[in-house]
């Protein structure tokens, strides 16, 4: 009888220990919009079965849009969201505890007419121009900054400013409604594939600027003191993100899995979709990365009057993770 004792305390020893194990994953919520490049990422890791992993658990939660993002954000409602560091210093300097861990560092670029007679930023001079992201989008921002360091600051002052959704914005200029258009990348990379020229990338400003180094321009947001209690599952999550990103770079298999989400209507576009998406890989991400940030920070904070950046002189502590 004893023996049998024996046996059932260590049935339920073992059961009670795979319950405890199960129980100490963690759930991370991410916000992420249903049709952005975070969603091709996170369909690739469900693929892969990323999704569940011994530290994590992860549920995706659709968003509208990147405003519904942080909104979920600072209610709860999520964990995680891909945002810009620019958002998470000043949401530190209204002390939220929020942190920033790179995802990309693709840019936008500025589009224009293969036939187009704009071949130089002077060239804007007194032309409409379409930028999507509103007035205070950074890629706006940073093209004044530039303009007005090549002493072209009259002719930025010149152009008639369009703003509006990328979808939208990419139609004004195939109507011809706009000779040159400031979009996200990948909307430009469709663009290209029309036959539509880049005439000068989000990089390509930041390098005339003289910052040399890339600057990823959104990443992971999340709470601090969350993450230090939920390092071990966090950090398999960030090394996960980095892995399936690196497999759709080398693996033309795992990027077919995802195609019916990139929505390419030729081969050329999904060949430049890719193509940019493996460009902004985050090889490097310390000091002089940051430091860079800093030069992007005073840049944005000067053009915007504040608007963007808040009162805070610098990029707040604690901004990277």
């Amino acid at each position: 009888m004893l023996n049998k004792y024996k046996k059932l305390l260590l049935i339920c020893t073992l059961l009670f220990s795979q319950f405890s194990f199960a129980s100490e994953k963690t759930l991370i919520r991410i916000g992420a919009l249903a049709f952005g490049t975070v969603n091709w990422e996170l369909t690739a890791m469900q693929q892969a079965e990323m999704i569940e992993t011994e530290h994590y658990r992860l549920q995706v939660i659709k968003m509208a849009n990147p405003q519904a993002g942080k909104i979920a954000l600072q209610s709860g409602a999520v964990d995680m969201i891909v945002a810009d560091w620019i958002w998470v210093s000043r949401m530190r300097s209204l002390d939220k505890d929020y942190t920033f861990y790179p995802y990309s560092n693709t840019t936008g670029a500025l589009v224009v007419a293969d036939n187009s007679p704009i071949k130089e930023l002077k060239d804007l001079n007194n032309k409409r121009l379409a930028i999507a992201g509103g007035e205070l989008d950074k890629n706006s921002l940073l093209l004044q900054a530039l303009m007005q360091k090549q002493g072209q600051a009259e002719v930025f002052a010149s152009i008639e400013k369009v703003y509006g959704a990328p979808p939208l914005l990419s139609q004004q200029i195939q109507h011809q409604r706009v000779d040159a258009l400031l979009t996200y990348w990948h909307y430009a990379a469709r663009m290209q594939a029309e036959g539509y020229q880049i005439l000068m990338t989000g990089n390509e400003i930041l390098q005339g600027l003289g910052i040399e180094v890339s600057v990823p321009s959104i990443g992971y947001v999340f709470d601090r003191s969350w993450a230090n209690n939920n390092k071990v599952a966090l950090q398999a999550f960030l090394a996960n993100t980095k892995q399936i990103k690196h497999t759709l770079c080398t693996e033309d298999s795992a990027w077919q899995g995802i195609k019916p989400l990139i929505r390419a209507k030729t081969a050329q576009v999904n060949q430049l979709l890719r193509q940019q998406y493996c460009n902004g890989q985050v090889l490097s991400w310390g000091d002089k990365e940051q430091q860079a940030a800093s030069k992007v920070y005073q840049y944005l904070k000067k053009l915007s009057s504040d608007r963007l950046t808040g009162k805070a002189e610098n990029i707040q502590a604690g901004t990277f993770w």
